[in-house]
């Protein structure tokens, strides 16, 4: 089993040695590709807390992972129980799809949308 409490401690022992990952233009960057309108007294906040998601993402890359089974289960011994795949509603799309506007070949039609 995998002890992730060591990389959580070694994260946070290293995080405080490591420089900002991303710069302001980056920032901006990624915040005009969300399309977020950001002032410029936000952007040293999603600077810092930006960098700090990408410096815990490269402690986990970092970790060592060689000889760890993979785990169907976090606890040892045990398995997800799964219910049947069985059908329990009925089929009833036709009575939904009778309120709708336009309906062809039992899928629902909406008008294009181009941006």
């Amino acid at each position: 089993m995998y002890d992730f409490a060591l990389v959580f401690s070694l994260h946070h022992a290293h995080r405080r040695t490591l420089a900002m990952a991303l710069t302001r233009e980056q920032i901006a960057g990624i915040a005009a590709l969300a399309r977020l309108n950001l002032t410029p007294a936000e952007i040293p906040v999603y600077q810092e807390s930006l960098s700090k998601i990408l410096d815990f993402v490269g402690a986990l890359q970092r970790a060592r992972t060689e000889g760890v089974t993979p785990m169907s289960h976090p606890l040892p011994g045990l398995s997800q129980r799964l219910r049947p795949d069985v059908v329990t509603e009925q089929d009833r799309h036709e009575e939904h799809q009778r309120n709708a506007p336009q309906v062809a070949a039992g899928l629902y039609l909406v008008p294009k949308v181009i941006e």
